[in-house]
């Protein structure tokens, strides 16, 4: 027998093994091997067949029709119809050659550079985006082809679950096996969503650029195919800079794939483009900003898709009145000259409920979309001081007869290191003491600054955070002249808490979503809660009516209310403001410049007749009413020169209103002399009545 001889180190003794004996050891693991690859032979042939049977159903097998848009509605507070979206009222299918090839050139390198090569699933561009994202542990990239994603706006929502997963790859199949690349591509760009209401390339070049698809030019291809992956964020109406930074990437990734040369992407980049003005069919409608608004809320805020708000055909049921909102576009349109550049912004807030009742971001949404309502770069002068007194009196640091004297005072601060050194408007002064109540009148900046010294601007900024403003501000003096930015939104939301007895309610614009099954998607439940003690809140509603009395500083359109009103105006060289309120309405009306252009004497006193005739024609249905009296509240005669109760024999007396408590206990007059109507209940209700009668001859005279 032949034998295997093995040397044993090197020069050891020989050592022989038989064949045989090697062959029987190997034997047991070459049958366990011809045995594992029968089963997996027999295994990759079953699954290659389950594959190709899988595969032969779904050629055979028709797609599902695509999911077909319904109309959705947003509707006022009366039910009646404000919007409607729906994808089919924007959307023109062309065909493939019809479409510039710049802007196939561009979709593809930024949503799918590998379209013509794969077979509806990019597995290089998954395992790429799984690196990246197990890198940053994030989503931060995704590798859906453009045969997955149309398969999921054709056939599915856009829900996150694992069966969604599986029929968008089922039905990515079914379109790579039935349609050619070209087909599928067509399919998409006249598909996808490009935002503002246009489905489809044409209809996004249309709304866009005013001019057909196929006339596109390399910049505006380029820019257009950065829209889909976030209509709004990247559409040039809604951010600018976000759009014009997607475009030079989309450039600059068409240039490295060799598209085009360096130096066209370049000059593209720096292209100016013309866009058309936004919103030829909505400038048309009622409330463009509002509705701008409640997209914003249910997208951004409660998670509604894009695609289920524009052809999802759910409800969106709103707060907005009517007869508000037309009060309001009407006193803004007439109150500045048509050919002023002058802008104007208007917020009204029922306080009772906190639901916006109308809303004016501006004077032209065609030509400009920015909503001022909400621009936090606007100071609000004097017309912040109502949250320094309303501090004040709820500190119980002062009361309406405390009195400073008006004249120019240089004021010392941060522990003597520091100076500051306000004026009054045009440096008029009384010279002499006064009490809150003309303070508030006159709107005097000397008696404001001496109370946020004597308060403390910390607990004022602490009021003011309570009362819903959270635009950032600096605890210094002069915080007490409304020297920080403050949006108007906020502006009425914190007056409504006064306008409501001290109540704070959430701004609210949507009240609840419903699907086309009538479901309800979201019903609003606004929170509340107490801020100050009502009687605080009415002694400063009060104090604040004599604002519109005469010689206050909106004491030039008093005449133009017929009802109960407190507010204030407020003026910076660039802002003018009335904030007031009734027990209906809390409304903030801002004018000015957007690049903040210093007003005349004319434009600043157009806030306040702007809002005298919306609050008229807003409330011309509704019966004039007195603020609500509280308990903890009276109203005693005081002698306004001396701030003690009035006696009998005082020559001058004034009815003012005292939480509980605080009102004068000493009596002007001779020695003796007793306080006139000591019962101070009942003049609190004198005080109503004398109020409500002041309103009413100023209704019959007028």
């Amino acid at each position: 027998m032949k034998r295997f001889v093995f040397r044993h180190g090197a020069g050891g003794k020989k050592l022989r093994i038989p064949v045989r004996i090697q062959l029987e050891r190997w034997m047991p693991f070459l049958k366990r091997l011809q045995r594992w690859l029968i089963y997996s032979g027999a295994a990759l042939l079953l699954l290659f067949m389950v594959a190709f049977g899988f595969l032969y159903y779904l050629r055979v097998q028709a797609l599902p029709a695509s999911a077909i848009s319904q109309t959705s509605q947003m509707l006022d507070a009366q039910g009646h119809v404000i919007d409607t979206f729906h994808a089919g009222e924007n959307r023109q299918s062309v065909p493939l050659k019809e479409i510039s090839p710049y802007l196939l050139e561009a979709t593809l390198a930024i949503e799918d550079q590998r379209f013509y090569e794969h077979i509806g699933f990019d597995l290089k561009g998954m395992a790429r985006a799984a690196v990246v994202n197990v890198e940053h542990l994030s989503r931060k990239q995704g590798a859906s082809t453009l045969t997955q994603q149309l398969a999921r706006n054709l056939y599915l929502t856009h829900e996150r679950t694992w069966s969604r997963k599986l029929k968008e790859a089922m039905y990515t199949i079914q379109l790579e096996m039935h349609y050619s690349k070209d087909e599928i591509l067509a399919l998409y760009l006249n598909e996808i969503y490009y935002g503002h209401g246009a489905y489809g390339a044409e209809a996004a070049s249309e709304l866009y650029f005013g001019k057909h698809v196929s006339e596109l030019t390399l910049a505006e291809s380029a820019m257009l195919a950065g829209i889909p992956k976030g209509p709004k964020y990247y559409s040039p109406y809604m951010d600018m800079k976000n759009a014009k930074d997607r475009q030079r990437t989309i450039l600059q990734t068409m240039a490295d794939q060799g598209i085009i040369q360096q130096s066209d992407a370049k000059a593209a980049g720096a292209e100016l483009l013309t866009f058309v003005p936004l919103g030829t069919s909505k400038a048309s409608g009622m409330a463009p900003y509002f509705r701008d608004y409640i997209r914003y809320i249910a997208v951004d805020k409660l998670g509604i898709d894009e695609r289920t708000l524009s052809e999802g055909g759910i409800r969106i049921f709103t707060t907005l009145d009517p007869v508000a909102q037309h009060a309001a576009e009407e006193a803004v349109a007439n109150g500045i000259p048509e050919d002023s550049q002058q802008q104007a912004a208007l917020i009204s807030i029922d306080p009772r409920t906190g639901y916006i009742k109308a809303m004016v971001g501006g004077r032209d949404y065609k030509t400009n979309q920015y909503n001022r309502v909400f621009a936090k770069t606007r100071q609000p002068g004097s017309s912040f001081k109502p949250i320094l007194y309303l501090t004040a009196l709820q500190q119980g640091v002062m009361t309406p007869m405390s009195k400073f004297k008006s004249a120019p005072t240089i004021f010392t601060y941060d522990e003597g290191r520091k100076t500051y050194s306000p004026s009054n408007y045009n440096s008029k002064y009384v010279g002499d003491y006064i009490d809150m109540r003309q303070a508030i009148a006159s709107s005097d900046n000397i008696y404001a600054v001496n109370s946020i010294m004597t308060v403390g601007p910390e607990k004022v900024i602490d009021m003011a955070h309570k009362l819903g403003i959270v635009s950032p501000m600096q605890p210094v003096p002069s915080l007490a002249l409304g020297t920080f930015p403050i949006s108007p939104m906020e502006m009425a939301s914190a007056f409504s808490t006064l306008a409501n007895g001290g109540i704070r309610m959430e701004p609210t614009a949507i009240l609840r979503i419903e699907d086309s099954k009538g479901e309800v998607l979201y019903e609003a439940k606004p929170a509340s809660y107490s801020v100050v003690d009502a009687a605080h809140a009415y002694v400063l509603t009060s104090l604040m009516e004599s604002v519109f009395d005469t010689g206050g500083t909106a004491g030039r359109v008093s005449a133009m209310i017929k009802r109960p009103v407190a507010g204030k105006t407020g003026t910076t060289a660039t802002d003018a403001w009335l904030v007031g309120y009734t027990p209906e309405l809390s409304t903030a009306v801002w004018v000015g410049y957007d690049k903040g252009r210093k007003l005349t004497q004319t434009e600043a006193r157009r806030a306040a007749p702007i809002f005298a005739n919306y609050t008229e024609a807003a409330l011309s249905a509704v019966p004039p009413k007195i603020f609500p009296l509280p308990d903890g509240v009276v109203s005693v005669y005081i002698d306004p020169s001396s701030g003690k109760l009035a006696g009998k024999t005082c020559p001058n007396r004034r009815l003012e209103t005292f939480v509980s408590g605080t009102q004068p206990v000493e009596v002007c007059g001779v020695h003796g002399d007793s306080p006139v109507s000591p019962d101070g209940n009942a003049d609190a209700k004198a005080a109503q009545t004398k109020a409500w009668w002041k309103v009413f001859k100023r209704w019959w005279k007028n």
